[in-house]
C-alpha cells in the first residue's frame, strides 16, 4: 500500500514539475504597460511579451478568455512593416501597431476570431499590442497615442 501511495506522489511530483510549473511561470510573466492618450487620460495594464519566434507565433492562440487590463506585446527586436493573423485564436482582438518611439501607428479593431486573413501594420514598427477586443474604443485610444514600455524609447 505504501507503495502505491509513494508511485503516486511520484506522479503528483512530475504532474507540478510537468504541468503546474509552467502555469505558475505563465502567471508571473507579466510586465507594466501604460497607455497615455492626447487628451492625457493614462491606462494601466499588465502584458506578457512574446520576445522570440517560439512565443510569437504561439501568441494567444487557443486561449479561451482574457481580463480587460490583461494583454499580450509582441516584441520584434527590429523595425519593420509585420502581419499578424487570427488563427486558432478564439478571443476578438484590438490590434495596436506601436512604433520604435511609442506612438501607436494603427489599430485594428475586433479583429475576427480563427481568421488566416493577414491584418497589416502599414508601415514599419517595433511592436504589437493585442488587446480584448472593444479596448481601443473602450479606453478612448487612437493612432497617435503613446504606450510607454521600457521596449519603446520615447524621443
Amino acid at each position: 500500500m505504501h507503495k502505491l501511495i509513494a508511485a503516486r506522489s511520484g506522479w503528483a511530483a512530475l504532474l507540478a514539475v510537468f504541468v503546474l510549473a509552467p502555469l505558475l511561470a505563465w502567471a508571473q510573466a507579466f510586465e507594466p504597460l501604460s497607455i497615455t492618450t492626447k487628451s492625457g487620460q493614462r491606462h494601466e495594464l499588465q502584458v506578457e511579451v512574446a520576445r522570440n519566434d517560439a512565443d510569437r507565433a504561439q501568441g494567444l492562440m487557443y486561449r479561451r478568455s482574457m481580463a480587460a487590463d490583461r494583454g499580450m506585446l509582441f516584441d520584434f527586436a527590429r523595425v519593420e512593416p509585420v502581419s499578424m493573423w487570427m488563427q486558432n485564436t478564439y478571443i476578438s482582438l484590438d490590434m495596436f501597431f506601436i512604433r520604435p518611439d511609442g506612438t501607436i501607428a494603427r489599430i485594428a479593431e475586433n479583429t475576427e476570431p480563427l481568421s488566416t486573413r493577414t491584418i497589416s501594420s502599414g508601415e514599419p514598427v517595433l511592436g504589437v499590442l493585442e488587446l480584448v477586443a472593444g479596448s481601443a474604443k473602450r479606453l478612448g485610444i487612437h493612432p497617435g497615442d503613446r504606450v510607454q514600455h521600457p521596449m519603446f524609447k520615447a524621443r
